[in-house]
């Protein structure tokens, strides 16, 4: 706004000295022609009145061009002016540069000009920014910079002016004023804290003395002023390109964060948390944002006061510390795995604690469970089962098919040998037997004494084909027995009585806080030692629920039951199965 009036208002002024220059003319004209009229009637003017017109004349004229002159100054001073808005402006520096371009062609009224920068890194001058060359020059770049005047420039730190740069002896060897017919030639140091940061140029190729000390002094004060805002540009362009790699490792650091499955919480030295990632919510049961500069101990106030302890431990002795904190919440035990680690500045002083939490509750209860099942379930089993706590072993009703499998004979061949011996030579049937149960994946249920039990497709070994497994498993325990009888002496030589079982048990833990079981309870493993009772040495004797199962894939026979007792007359008829060698089943062995 204050231009236009600034503008408007020299218009009117130079619209009044033109009317002057109008009126003293005609005035001039005036006089001359009525000069000779006069005399003749005796009146003569005086002799400088004229001549004072003339003197009248020049002085408007002088007054114009003084008035140009004077609105070129102030023009020139308001654009040095504006430029100081350049200094603290958050452009580009490519933005900064094509303003100060554009300012020094309108201070200078120059034909044509270019910045030349030195590069911050090599300290190279480089060709940066233009006006007034044809497209080809502009694609040239360096080949049009008279490098013989900025490196003059650059080396003294001093502006430069020549009048007429083809008569100027100091540039007589340089070949491109000589080849662009430089006349009229005016160029600045760009000065950042004394330090030369480039060159601001500008030429005429038609009009020699163009630019006079005036303009000399406008582009060395300009030149300061740009140079310390193409400085803050570059400045401004470090920080946003700095913030960016900040930003961008927040946004990395964030995704580690959150890609860690332990909790991460770090502590100032007055035990408040300051950073808390998103696995650390499940520990805490608190959102993060919730925790921020809150104390620890308001946080995890269910934690041993050890914990706190080796936290003080870990900031005085300023080294790593890991232990195991075991703690009941909520009436569960929790077993945590806690490094604690000092966090330390650049000085070496401390700045707080770094906590890696891992909660080991889940795990240690697995591992509790995969103990307790070890004690009855097949180690080869066990490693098939995909995840301990998806295993349900509250007490619940299953089909099941239950062996009941004893040594006969044991009775009276035990009162013939030592313990140790006795102890032995049984072992070596039981282990026959438990080998042909796991190899089919039974669960050895019990051993009693000289007997032993098995279960198919409890919750711990779903089978759809659990029947035909037991009898597979019944038939390869008799071969085994079969190839004891070679090795073993003939008083030696034990049979087993086996009865199988398909029908409903329940199944689950049972027994005291010290001591829990895996075990059925119900009609399958009952009828089951029914019928081994009525099993003869060698001899396998199946119910009908079992025999409609596997009919087909083993051959047997109906009998009466040889022993009947009270509750078992849905039992009078059973099957006695014809016995076949793993080999002639397809059923695979354990080793033993």
């Amino acid at each position: 706004m204050s231009q236009q009036i600034g503008a408007s208002g020299f218009s009117a002024i130079q619209a009044d000295v033109r009317s002057l220059k109008v009126r003293a003319d005609e005035i001039k004209t005036l006089l001359e022609q009525q000069r000779e009229l006069l005399r003749r009637r005796g009146i003569n003017l005086p002799p400088s009145a004229i001549d004072r017109l003339w003197s009248l004349r020049s002085s408007i004229d002088k007054l114009s061009v003084g008035l140009v002159d004077t609105h070129m100054r102030l023009q020139q001073l308001r654009r040095l002016a504006e430029t100081t808005a350049l200094i603290n402006s958050p452009q580009e520096t490519d933005q900064v540069l094509n303003q100060v371009m554009e300012t020094v062609i309108q201070l200078t009224q120059a034909e044509r000009g270019y910045i030349v920068l030195k590069n911050p890194d090599s300290g190279e001058l480089e060709f940066k920014v233009a006006r007034g060359l044809s497209a080809e020059e502009t694609a040239a770049g360096g080949r049009i910079v008279s490098w013989s005047v900025i490196n003059l420039v650059v080396e003294s730190g001093e502006p430069l002016l020549t009048v007429d740069a083809g008569s100027d002896e100091q540039f007589s060897h340089s070949e491109s004023i000589a080849g662009f017919n430089l006349l009229s030639i005016l160029a600045a140091p760009l000065k950042a804290r004394d330090e030369v940061i480039g060159v601001a140029y500008c030429d005429n190729r038609v009009m020699a003395g163009l630019f006079k000390e005036n303009e000399l002094g406008l582009l060395t004060s300009f030149g300061q002023q740009a140079a310390v805002a193409i400085e803050n540009a570059r400045l401004f362009e470090d920080i946003r390109a700095q913030m960016a790699l900040i930003e961008e490792m927040q946004v990395r650091l964030s995704n580690i964060f959150a890609s860690i499955g332990s909790g991460v919480i770090t502590i100032n030295d007055e035990n408040c948390i300051i950073v808390c990632n998103e696995a650390a919510e499940e520990i805490t049961g608190t959102a993060n944002e919730a925790v921020i500069g809150v104390s620890l101990r308001e946080v995890l106030p269910h934690v041993t006061e050890g914990f706190f302890k080796v936290i003080d431990r870990v900031r005085r002795e300023r080294s790593q510390h890991i232990w195991a904190e075991r703690f009941e919440h909520h009436g569960r035990q929790t077993y945590w795995q806690v490094v604690a680690s000092p966090l330390r500045g650049d000085d070496e002083a401390s700045h707080g604690v770094a906590l890696v939490i891992d909660d080991l509750t889940e795990r240690k209860e697995q591992e509790e469970q995969r103990r307790l099942l070890g004690t009855f379930i097949p180690e080869a089993l066990l490693r098939n089962i995909g995840s301990i706590s998806e295993l349900d072993t509250s007490p619940a009703e299953h089909t099941i098919t239950a062996m009941f499998a004893d040594v006969r004979g044991f009775t009276s061949f035990s009162e013939t040998l030592q313990p140790e011996d006795l102890m032995r030579i049984v072992n070596r049937y039981l282990g026959a037997a438990s080998d042909a149960i796991t190899a089919q994946d039974g669960i050895v249920d019990q051993y009693l004494g000289d007997a032993i039990t098995a279960l198919w497709n409890t919750q711990l070994n779903h089978q759809g084909d659990h029947a035909t497994r037991a009898l597979a498993a019944a038939c390869a325990i008799l071969s085994d027995v079969r190839e004891l009888h070679d090795i073993l002496h003939v008083d030696q030589q034990l049979h087993f009585g086996i009865g199988i079982h398909t029908g409903h048990s329940v199944l689950g833990m049972v027994g005291g806080a010290n001591r829990i079981e895996f075990a059925a309870l119900g009609e399958a493993p009952d009828v089951g030692k029914f019928l081994q009772e009525n099993a003869e040495p060698g001899e396998i004797i199946i119910s009908r629920e079992t025999y409609e199962l596997v009919q087909g894939q083993f051959q047997a026979e109906a009998i009466a039951a040889r022993k009947m007792r009270p509750g078992y007359e849905a039992y009078a008829t059973v099957y006695r199965v014809y016995p076949r060698f793993p080999a002639d089943t397809g059923v695979k062995r354990a080793p033993n």
